[in-house]
C-alpha cells in the first residue's frame, strides 16, 4: 500500500469517527435536553375582579283558575273561573315590592297574573316571596289550587298534566319582561321528543301571559314532560291541571316549572289524606310518580319513606327508562302523612308526583315537584288556604341546624337534623318564613291539606346577587 492510500484511509477513518463522536454527543444533548427542565419565563395575565350591580328580583305568580267552553257560543274561550289571593313577604327593613298585572290577551273578562318587583337596596339585592292560592266549586271546575310566584326563566320543564280523557289542561306562559319572547315546547310523550306544530315559535308579548291548550298539542298523551325553550325574554312557565270524571269535576291544580335535570330527584312534602283510596279496592293508584330521562336510556330506584323517618315505607321499586319517553309508577297505598319521594337514577332525569284524595265527587288533586337546594337563608310564603306544613330536609352530608323564622323577627323552631333527616313545621296561612340551614344544602316545601283540597309547592332559594367576574384586559 503506497503512503498516498495509507494516508487518504487515515483521513477518512478519522473524518467517520469524527462524526460518529459528533452524533452521539447530537442525541445525548437532545435527550438531556428533552428530560431536564429549561428555565422558562411565566408572565400572569392581568386579571381585574369586578362586582356585577345587583339587579332587581321579580316574582311571577300563576294568576287565577281558568276554564274553557262555557260560552256555547265560542267553545275555545277562555275565562277566568276564580281569582287568586296572593301572600307576598320581605325582609325586615325592605321596602314593599311593586306589583303589576300582566295583559292577558287569551283569557275574556279576566286579569292576567300578579308580578312583584324588588329593587336592590344599599348596593345589595332584596330578597322576596309570594305564594298564591284558588279555590273553586263550580259544576264544571272544583278544587284548591296553590302555587309560589317565581323568577322567569329561559329553559323549564313541565311534568305533570294529561291530554287524556276527561282532562282540560293548559301549558300557560308570562314573560315579565320588557323584550318579547320566542317559546318553544318540546313535547316528550308516547312517541318521543317532538316539537308540535302549536308548541314552535310562541310569541309571548313583554308583560303579557300566553295560553296553550294542552290537548292542542299532546292529543291523547297520558304522561307528557315538556321543556320550555324561551328566546329573547325568559318567561314563567307552569301546567293549569283539572278532571272530570263522569261528569263531576275531579280536582284542579297549578303545577311549576322543574328549573333542570339531576340524578337525584328529591320531592319533598308528599301529603297523603285520609280520603285517598286504597289501590287495592279502588283498581286506581292514588300517588303516581312521573319519571323521564330525556337522552339516555337507565334504571331508576323510587324510594318513599314518612318524614322523620329514614326507613322506606314501602319497597323501594327499580324502573327501566326509555331514553325521551316519559314513565309512570303508581305506588302502593300510603297511611295517612307526610313524606319524602327520592328518585335516584342512572342518567338525569325530571320527576314528579301525583296525588289524590280520592276518586269519588268533590275531590281534589296535586302535583308535587323537586325541591332545589336552599344554601342560603331564603323566604317562603304561604297562601290563603287550609292547614299548611314546611317540610325541611337536609341533604347535606353533615349535621344541619336549620333555623325557622318569621319574616318579621323572632325564630319559631329550630331544627337539628343527621344527613338525610326530615322534619315538618306547621306554618300559618297568609304568612311569610325565613329558612336558614347555616349554609347547609336543605330541601323545603310547603303542603295544605284539608277534606277534599290538596296542594303543595318546593321552596326555592332566594335569588343570590351575581357572582363576581374577571376581566383580562
Amino acid at each position: 500500500m503506497s503512503d498516498r492510500r495509507i494516508f487518504r484511509w487515515a483521513t477518512t477513518s478519522a473524518r467517520l469517527l469524527i462524526g460518529a463522536l459528533v452524533a452521539v454527543g447530537i442525541v445525548v444533548g437532545v435527550v438531556t435536553a428533552v428530560t431536564i427542565p429549561w428555565p422558562t419565563l411565566a408572565r400572569e395575565p392581568v386579571a381585574i375582579v369586578a362586582e356585577p350591580a345587583p339587579a332587581a328580583t321579580t316574582l311571577v305568580c300563576t294568576g287565577g283558575l281558568l276554564v274553557q267552553g262555557r260560552d256555547a257560543t265560542d267553545a275555545g274561550g277562555l275565562e277566568q273561573a276564580a281569582p287568586q289571593a296572593v301572600t307576598v313577604g320581605v325582609l325586615p327593613g325592605s321596602a314593599d315590592p311593586e306589583s303589576a298585572r300582566l295583559a292577558a290577551p287569551d283569557v275574556g273578562g279576566g286579569d292576567g297574573p300578579s308580578a312583584f318587583t324588588v329593587s336592590p337596596q344599599d348596593g345589595a339585592r332584596t330578597d322576596a316571596s309570594a305564594a298564591g292560592s284558588s279555590t273553586v266549586a263550580d259544576e264544571d271546575l272544583s278544587g284548591f289550587a296553590a302555587s309560589a310566584c317565581r323568577p322567569a326563566l329561559s329553559e323549564s320543564w313541565l311534568v305533570s298534566g294529561s291530554a287524556s280523557v276527561g282532562a282540560a289542561d293548559f301549558v300557560v306562559l308570562a314573560n315579565p319582561g320588557t323584550s318579547a319572547s320566542t317559546v318553544q315546547l318540546t313535547l316528550y310523550g308516547a312517541s318521543g321528543p317532538v316539537v308540535p306544530p302549536g308548541g314552535s315559535d310562541i310569541v309571548v308579548p313583554p308583560g303579557a301571559q300566553r295560553v296553550v291548550p294542552l290537548s292542542g298539542i299532546a292529543l291523547g298523551e297520558s304522561s307528557p314532560v315538556i321543556r320550555v325553550n324561551a328566546e329573547g325574554a325568559p318567561v314563567q312557565a307552569f301546567v293549569q291541571s283539572s278532571l272530570t270524571r263522569v261528569l263531576e269535576p275531579g280536582g284542579v291544580d297549578q303545577a311549576g316549572a322543574v328549573a333542570g335535570l339531576d340524578e337525584i330527584v328529591t320531592i319533598v312534602g308528599l301529603s297523603v289524606t285520609a280520603g285517598a283510596a286504597d289501590t287495592t279496592a279502588s283498581g286506581e293508584a292514588s300517588t303516581v310518580v312521573r319519571v323521564l330521562s330525556p337522552t339516555s336510556a337507565a334504571q331508576a330506584t323510587i324510594t318513599v319513606r314518612r318524614v322523620g323517618d329514614d326507613t322506606p315505607a314501602i319497597d323501594p321499586q327499580t324502573v327501566p327508562l326509555e331514553a325521551g319517553l316519559p314513565t309512570e309508577v303508581g305506588l302502593e297505598s300510603l297511611p295517612v302523612g307526610q313524606y319524602v319521594v327520592d328518585v335516584v337514577a342512572e342518567a338525569p332525569v325530571v320527576a314528579g308526583v301525583w296525588q289524590a284524595t280520592g276518586f269519588g265527587a268533590d275531590s281534589d288533586f296535586g302535583w308535587y315537584l323537586p325541591s332545589p337546594a336552599v344554601t342560603v337563608p331564603s323566604l317562603v310564603s304561604v297562601p290563603q288556604g287550609p292547614a299548611a306544613v314546611l317540610t325541611l330536609v337536609n341533604a347535606d352530608e353533615v349535621q344541619a341546624r336549620i333555623a325557622v323564622s318569621g319574616s318579621g323577627g323572632g325564630e319559631i323552631v329550630t331544627l337539628d337534623l343527621a344527613p338525610g333527616a326530615s322534619e315538618s313545621v306547621r306554618v300559618a296561612s297568609g304568612q311569610s318564613y325565613v329558612v336558614d340551614g347555616g349554609g347547609a344544602r336543605v330541601l323545603g316545601a310547603v303542603s295544605m291539606t284539608a277534606t277534599n283540597a290538596l296542594a303543595g309547592f318546593p321552596v326555592w332559594p332566594a335569588d343570590a346577587a351575581a357572582p363576581p367576574i374577571t376581566i383580562y384586559p
